[in-house]
């Protein structure tokens, strides 16, 4: 999938549902006939943890409360995504780790686990709690494992996505299981499970990527020959590109033409030179080549947008 597919999918992903309130939680009452849809979804909600304030926020059931000292032990099964911030988390296999943003926490039942943002950088969290005969299956199989409970997520746009379409749907559901909240919460599924795959890549290639990642974003005022690139990594272009895709959901053309793209908008926006010093500067053949590039990405002319940066 390109940018603009990628882009235009979660925009109308985003547009399916009503957006929740910015903090909110919310615990859903199952139906017979739930089990039907393969998936459940039992609950959700979001919460930003400002630096330097009492967490977990009060106001949840007591059988979800916890606190730091105590831990906590769930009957379900909860993804706890944290979209920025860091902060630690701990279960009896893991032992203390450290928390960045983009990591899933998956809460296992009958799992002994606590965690908090860092005091002085707090974070916001996404949660959805998730029951059903797939996921038992999935847990059965070892498809989620609690040895492995701290997920980097490979996808992030993407999951982010999701968790806010199902969000709008719980804050308005008065049942857990619509069929819309199933294919939902499946989709997030999906998409941790991707991401426990890519965990599981050989560690060479995961470097190789990362290093791909800061040479593109050091280097992109010229074009860069991504097979040329893989090989000076030491790994196969093929075996690259598929890898680079998994862990961001693009392509490293297309992350490096984002990069470029958002260098010339920077650029065009504090600065005043023209179309084709700019062009010059990132390494386009042209200024009509620059200008057709940042249309594509922006859906605006640059000088249409820079007239409108200048009038705000």
């Amino acid at each position: 999938m390109g940018i603009d597919n990628l882009t235009i999918g979660i925009h109308v992903l985003s547009l399916a549902s009503a957006s929740p309130p910015a903090d909110f939680f919310r615990y859903l009452v199952t139906t017979p006939g739930a089990e039907h849809w393969g998936a459940v979804v039992t609950g959700g909600g979001r919460f930003t943890a400002l630096p330097h304030r009492p967490y977990p926020p009060p106001g949840h059931p007591s059988d979800h409360r916890f606190t730091w000292e105590n831990g906590r032990v769930l009957g379900a099964f909860q993804v706890v995504y944290v979209a920025d911030g860091r902060g630690e988390f701990e279960t009896r296999a893991t032992g203390p780790v450290a928390i960045g943003s983009g990591s899933a926490l998956l809460l296992f039942p009958g799992t002994w686990h606590r965690y908090r943002p860092a005091a002085e950088t707090g974070w916001l969290e996404q949660w959805v709690e998730i029951g059903g005969p797939l996921l038992e299956r999935m847990l059965r199989e070892g498809v989620f494992s609690p040895g492995k409970p701290v997920v980097a997520v490979s996808r992030r746009l993407e999951l982010e996505a999701r968790i806010e379409t199902l969000h709008g749907l719980v804050s308005r559901k008065p049942t857990g299981d619509a069929p819309e909240l199933a294919a939902q919460a499946l989709g997030v599924l999906s998409l941790l499970n991707a991401s426990t795959k890519a965990q599981d890549r050989p560690r060479s290639v995961v470097s190789a990527v990362e290093q791909a990642k800061r040479i593109m974003e050091e280097g992109s005022s010229r074009p860069v020959s991504m097979p040329e690139l893989a090989r000076s990594l030491g790994v196969a272009y093929s075996y690259f590109r598929r890898e680079f895709r998994m862990r961001t959901g693009i392509s490293p053309r297309q992350y490096l033409l984002r990069i470029r793209m958002q260098r010339a908008q920077r650029m065009l926006g504090s600065s005043g030179d023209s179309l084709k010093q700019v062009a010059d500067r990132l390494g386009f053949s042209s200024a009509y080549h620059l200008s057709s590039a940042f249309k594509a990405e922006f859906g605006v002319a640059p000088s249409r947008w820079r007239r409108r940066k200048l009038e705000r």
